[in-house]
């Protein structure tokens, strides 16, 4: 209770005010390869109780409106999240093949906050625990910045989070910097809405033809080596179907799909 009167109040001295936050993103995308891990830089805008969350690339991209133009082949591992704190609603964003696809994550996040307390940088942070995606997960949140938000999904904390991973150490966002008057913009509002057993159907879609993106553009398909010889397309879809199976460890491991 003294986490949310102290929360409501700072609200209300005004920290609605635009910030943004980077976070360092780091994740074990295949399980085979536990050395193998891929860093990016994601920034979390945040105007009022409205924020996106998504990779530094995708903002650029967004900013020049080259959403239709630099499109993601695969509908795993997108970190494209849109939160409504204000009417507790939660959606991840999925761009495939020039088309936009909304996901409402609608699964709860049930804290709970521990006594345990340190310093992350200049923050008092304290320690919070849940299970999201069928994993299990530890964040370190501050007061000192009371946003009930956090990268990524997260959110619902009395103050924002600063740090949070797996215990199984496969994820994990750690915020870099933060900047007051963050600029929020919105590109991908025409979007198909879609639930969890439709995301599966592109995924598997996208296994079965990981090329359809340029059959799609009306490009006549031909794939050549590195000595300019020309390549048979049925073992690169062999090669890249490989990839994609090897490509086994989600965010989200409760959704995780199997493609043999």
């Amino acid at each position: 209770m003294k986490y949310l009167l102290f929360f409501l109040m700072i609200s209300a001295l005004g920290f609605s005010q635009k910030f943004s936050f980077k976070y360092e993103a780091q994740y074990q995308s295949n399980t085979h390869k536990p050395d193998d891990i891929n860093n990016m830089n994601t920034i979390l805008d945040i105007d009022g109780n409205t924020s996106i969350f998504r990779e530094e690339e995708d903002k650029k991209n967004d900013s020049l409106k080259l959403n239709n133009g630099m499109m993601k082949m695969g509908v795993e591992n997108h970190f494209y999240v849109k939160k409504d704190l204000s009417q507790n609603k939660v959606e991840k964003i999925i761009t495939y093949l020039g088309s936009d696809y909304l996901l409402p994550i609608d699964e709860k996040l049930n804290w709970e906050i521990a006594s345990e307390q340190k310093t992350i940088g200049k923050y008092k942070v304290q320690k919070a625990e849940t299970n999201y995606g069928g994993r299990n997960w530890v964040a370190w949140f501050t007061t000192e910045l009371p946003f009930s938000n956090g990268p990524y999904i997260f959110r619902g904390l009395p103050g924002l989070i600063i740090s949070i991973q797996d215990t199984d150490n496969h994820y994990s966002f750690n915020l870099t910097e933060v900047k007051k008057g963050g600029n929020l913009f919105d590109t991908r509002t025409k979007t198909v809405k879609i639930d969890w057993n439709k995301y599966e159907t592109l995924a598997k879609s996208y296994y079965n033809d990981p090329f359809d993106l340029l059959s799609k553009a009306g490009r006549k398909i031909t794939m050549t080596d590195a000595y300019g010889n020309k390549v048979d397309i049925t073992e690169r879809i062999k090669e890249m179907q490989k990839y994609i199976q090897q490509e086994d460890n989600p965010l989200e491991l409760n959704h995780k799909i199997n493609y043999k």
